[in-house]
């Protein structure tokens, strides 16, 4: 919409010319003229709301999510929408609607999902700041692989309406929307506006002091069989930061192996796929892929794709056929959700009100296309935190030695993004936080 924010941003200029003084304004519109792009997913008013199903590239949004009037009324100006995996429930952005977004860094590598064209417009300077949404690392992974910051709040904190799709059931409790930017600085007034009074449940005023911090570092998740090991240039990263915090704020980093955590993938799985407290079953993904269409059958769906005659990708086929399969063992899935429910309290015991546990925020450096078929279960490093509804901040921290991003990701106790948000602007001034792609 790059004539209307074009519009808009001359009733800025003017607004601000006619403007007395600068304090009103500055309170009234902490984002006035700020540039902003939001995930597709997210209803923006005239612009279109697909999520990537070829059914629904008709649909324009008649109004804004909740998140986007927000910023809006805070004065920041859309310029546009992107790009995002189909039904965002995949980590590579793309779909049959608008293809394949690449990495600014690499094109031939993904730029993650699902809110992965935002990551990439942001990472490519196209915009300074950006909304996300997050159910197994959306925001997380995206912010990893482009080199750019990523905050998934607390759960509860932030509204979710006004997206496609939206949280039903007990994914209500797992869904967050959140910040996207290129400088931690943005993360925290970015919050304040979308959580709206909302925010008041979270400790954003509190003054925070580094060194009282009780950090606590995992390396890996333990060696589950479902994911890869975690690549060498990650962990002599998350090693730096540890190096550099008890060097220079003079703490002590607590190593930690949770056992639990090797289960991630199977708790996120059995959590997404558990009833709610009223017994409400999730929703079928395979529902979903029927918006705006016929009823979709994945197995016929497969044998179509096969012909180069489907519609849809190839993740959103697989994942229809694989949610049945959830089904077929319920035992085995309350004893995971019983386990996650132990590990929530266990992390919460841990992290206390003033501990942050570094952890890799993927396996694996910015992969090359089509290559995330093969290690389909790699995102249970962010999902785990979305079942156990911690805020967590995905803070870059360089590049690696073929000039791809590297980062990681900080995690604290329910409501205590204050100590998240104030590690990450600390480690930027570290270690650079975003490098503009092709300077190195």
């Amino acid at each position: 919409r790059f004539e209307e924010a074009l519009q808009e941003a001359r009733q800025v200029d003017k607004l601000l010319s006619e403007s007395p003084g600068n304090d009103y304004l500055e309170e009234k519109f902490p984002l006035l003229g700020v540039p902003i792009t939001i995930k597709e997913a997210f209803s923006v008013h005239g612009m279109p709301n697909t999520s990537g199903l070829v059914n629904r590239r008709n649909v324009i949004a008649t109004s804004d999510a909740t998140v986007v009037s927000r910023l809006k009324q805070a004065g920041a100006i859309p310029l546009g929408v992107t790009n995002c995996s189909e039904l965002c429930m995949w980590y590579e952005s793309s779909n049959r609607v608008y293809g394949r977004t690449n990495n600014p860094y690499d094109l031939q590598r993904i730029v993650g999902g699902s809110s992965g064209g935002e990551g990439g417009v942001l990472a490519a300077a196209c915009s300074v700041i950006g909304v996300g949404s997050d159910i197994g690392g959306s925001i997380r992974m995206p912010a990893f692989f482009n080199g750019v910051f990523g905050h998934k709040p607390t759960t509860g904190v932030v509204p979710n309406d006004g997206q496609f799709p939206n949280a039903r059931g007990v994914r209500t409790s797992f869904l967050c929307t959140g910040p996207m930017c290129r400088y931690a600085e943005d993360l925290e007034p970015m919050l304040r506006v979308m959580a709206g009074p909302g925010v008041n449940k979270l400790k954003l005023n509190e003054k925070v002091s580094l060194e009282k911090i009780k950090f606590h570092c995992m390396d890996h998740d333990g060696g589950s069989i479902f994911v890869s090991p975690v690549d060498k240039e990650i962990l002599q990263a998350q090693k730096k930061v540890v190096e550099h915090l008890e060097g220079k704020l003079g703490v002590q980093v607590r190593r930690v192996a949770i056992h639990k955590m090797k289960y991630s993938f199977q708790i996120w799985s059995a959590m997404m796929s558990s009833k709610d407290s009223d017994g409400q079953e999730a929703q079928l993904f395979t529902d979903l892929l029927a918006d705006h269409g016929k009823p979709v059958w994945p197995l016929w769906e497969l044998m179509k794709w096969l012909m180069g005659m489907s519609s849809h990708t190839l993740p959103a086929i697989a994942l229809g056929l694989t949610e049945k399969l959830m089904k077929l063992n319920p035992g085995g899935n309350a004893k995971l959700v019983s386990m996650g429910k132990s590990l929530q309290e266990e992390m919460e015991a841990l992290l206390g009100p003033d501990g942050v546990l570094l952890y890799p925020s993927h396996p694996i450096i910015a992969p090359r296309h089509h290559s995330p078929i093969c290690m389909p279960f790699n995102f249970a490093y962010t999902a785990i935190f979305n079942v156990l509804g911690l805020p967590v901040t995905q803070c870059p921290l360089g590049l690696s030695s073929e000039g791809l991003p590297l980062g990681i990701q900080l995690v604290a106790a329910s409501y205590n993004d204050h100590l998240t948000l104030a590690v990450a602007r600390y480690l930027e001034q570290a270690f650079g936080g975003w490098i503009l792609p092709g300077k190195v």
